[in-house]
């Protein structure tokens, strides 16, 4: 066989490529045909753990080899993390009875498989408790009706979370994961039980995407909260209470990300809790990690 051949005609094992000699392009048709065939050779473990750091002649100016879920780094295809911080969340969608009974369905955004599932893992707005229970109710609208929280008066399905601490604990800003400037005061008044309704601006991939957050049930509110005045991290939103609730105190923590050409501003109380302009987010997805 000449040296202008592409490979030997002995086993596939001991075949060789005339490297130098071959052009740019026939050197990058051949490294694929070589990845390919030693892709198809390897049962799925061997072929996941060649693509994990797979080692491919590289030349100037030829187009990367590795693999779906890879890069190059020098001579070698590392993998890369399919879903990284600040990316788009797709919602879901789910359905449960509503006080008249009748079946609903709604869009919700679930909690991120890399996002921990163990509430204690976040920081709050309020501190908690020295003793006791903190989260007295979790966020539950991705699981079967069955599973969800129903209440005395056919409510059924949390889009927050319950959060125990005493009565006049002081409620404060807390800043999203990647978050854009300050947060915003949307609305002040009655939603669940007495409210403050604050907008955020959360980076998601190339994109700003606006979520509101409601602390609910306060005992009162912060001073000078107005709709459209900017909040910093730590400014006071309000004191834990059981407004609307009553005898049960705690903070009622909603996190809701707002549909696209939603005017905020527009929007009544009512409004800015129905699904057709905000959909409930599992708050995990987006309140900061404890260090």
């Amino acid at each position: 066989m000449s040296r202008e051949s592409i490979f030997r005609d002995d086993d596939w094992g001991s075949r060789a490529l005339w490297w130098p000699e071959m052009q740019p392009v026939v050197r990058a048709a051949a490294a694929v045909a070589v990845v390919a065939a030693l892709s198809a050779a390897q049962p799925p473990q061997g072929r996941e753990a060649s693509s994990r750091a797979l080692a491919l002649p590289q030349e100037p100016g030829l187009p990367s080899l590795c693999p779906p879920g890879t890069l190059p780094d020098a001579r070698v295809c590392v993998p890369f993390p399919r879903q990284s911080a600040g990316s788009e969340r797709d919602h879901a969608q789910n359905r449960h009875r509503d006080r008249s009974g009748a079946h609903r369905q709604y869009d919700h955004i679930p909690r991120q498989p890399e996002r921990p599932a163990d509430y204690l893992k976040y920081r709050y707005p309020i501190a908690p408790p020295a003793s006791g229970s903190f989260v007295m109710s979790g966020y539950d609208l991705d699981r079967p009706e069955v599973d969800q929280r129903h209440t005395a008066n056919r409510e059924v399905g949390h889009g927050g979370i319950d959060l125990a601490q005493s009565r006049g604990t002081e409620v404060r800003v807390t800043d999203l994961d990647n978050q854009v400037g300050d947060a915003e005061v949307v609305y002040v008044g009655e939603v669940f039980g007495n409210s403050v309704v604050t907008r955020h601006a959360l980076r998601e991939g190339s994109r700003l995407r606006d979520y509101i957050v409601i602390h609910g049930h306060l005992e009162g509110t912060g001073a000078g909260l107005e709709p459209g005045r900017n909040v910093s991290a730590g400014s006071l939103v309000g004191f834990v209470g059981d407004s609307g609730s009553p005898g049960i105190v705690h903070l009622h923590l909603e996190v809701r990300r707002v549909r696209d050409h939603v005017e905020l501003q527009k929007l009544g109380a009512q409004k800015l809790i129905q699904n057709a302009y905000t959909v409930a987010c599992d708050p995990r997805n987006v309140l900061p990690l404890l260090p």
